[in-house]
């Protein structure tokens, strides 16, 4: 199984109310378990404006869902996300990658110095 990283925006129909984006984020850890996904971290980003309007909105709650799912889990999270009023936006990424790949050293050139590049600027 991988590890992903998803972002719901609610609605803000359903960010007016405490209860109906509690019920909505549970709803939605609810078809990440359903399509085998297993939650390990559900983060509330809370209401946000957009930079731009989606449609008549103005704001979402924002949501961050990681989790480890197999890859056939993702199609299935977006045609079920479809089909949900609650979310206005949704985007899942995967995680691996981000956490095993080293930093990169910054390129050394041998024999160039600050003072070689002032002196070319003249």
């Amino acid at each position: 199984m991988k590890r992903y990283e998803g972002l719901v925006i609610l609605a803000s129909a359903v960010a007016a109310s405490e209860d109906a984006t509690k019920d909505a984020v549970e709803r939605i850890q609810k078809l990440i378990q359903q399509s085998n996904g297993k939650i390990e971290t559900v983060q509330r980003l809370g209401q946000r404006p957009f930079a731009r309007n989606l449609g008549t909105e103005t704001t979402g709650y924002y949501v961050n869902y990681i989790f480890r799912a197999p890859s056939t889990a993702i199609a299935e999270l977006d045609a079920k996300l479809h089909l949900e009023t609650c979310a206005a936006r949704w985007q899942f990424q995967r995680s691996d990658e981000t956490e095993k790949r080293p930093l990169r050293r910054p390129r050394t050139i041998e024999g160039a110095t600050s003072d070689t590049y002032e002196s070319r600027r003249g």
